[in-house]
């Protein structure tokens, strides 16, 4: 399988550098949209047979112009949810966003076992985004595309891919509608393909002021 996973567009939180992981969460900005709205062009020769979407309303709004395109319904996969924050909720602070990305970036490490303040742990991450997986999987096509997260892409991919290192995607960017792409499977391995890391729809949709921290490098 090839699985092309879609970071959703910009919301309000990535503009201000807030940590937000709630669901259902918010919905795009005007560019967040905009970036939306690009999809369908952009990913027209990609060969997308099924789209997935997790449980945020931030996904379901990207998704649905290339959804809309493509003919197809989004299957809501709760499991592609972003990464929780835990006790770093809503916040903004140096040292909230600081605790956020270096436990991430823990579990990319190696250490799964260490939890996020006040939420979940690298294995029960994991756990939950595999399995999200493994339902797009079950799907039988051939190629499916997934609407997700900065930080859950960064992280769950870069462990997955079996030719990166499980910290690649803490020293890579990921802005808005940015695309990872992945194939093999669950059972037989991944292989990372391509590391898309600004926006789908070209240079004119990215917000260069945006403070945001799931999509930065480290």
């Amino acid at each position: 399988m090839r699985l092309l996973l879609i970071r959703h567009g910009q919301t309000p939180a990535n503009v201000h550098g807030i940590l937000d992981a709630e669901v259902p969460g918010p919905g795009l900005t005007e560019l967040g949209q905009r970036q939306a709205d690009a999809l369908p062009a952009a990913l027209a020769d990609r060969g997308i047979e099924r789209l997935f979407v997790s449980s945020m309303v931030r996904t379901q709004h990207t998704a649905a112009p290339l959804a809309a395109s493509l003919g197809l319904e989004p299957v809501v996969l709760p499991g592609l949810r972003e990464i929780a924050a835990g006790d770093t909720q809503g916040k903004r602070d140096a040292t909230s966003v600081q605790i956020y990305i270096s436990t991430v970036h823990g579990w990319s490490g190696g250490d799964r076992s260490t939890r996020m303040p006040g939420g979940e742990s690298g294995d029960e991450f994991f756990a939950r985004y595999d399995d999200a997986v493994r339902q797009i999987e079950a799907s039988g096509v051939a190629v499916a595309a997934a609407v997700s997260h900065g930080a859950a892409i960064r992280t769950w991919a870069s462990a997955a891919a079996q030719n990166t290192p499980d910290h690649f995607g803490t020293k890579r960017n990921l802005e808005n509608t940015g695309i990872v792409e992945l194939e093999g499977s669950s059972d037989d391995g991944w292989r990372l393909v391509d590391w898309e890391g600004e926006p789908i729809g070209g240079e004119q949709l990215i917000d260069r002021t945006a403070q945001d921290p799931t999509g930065e490098r480290s």
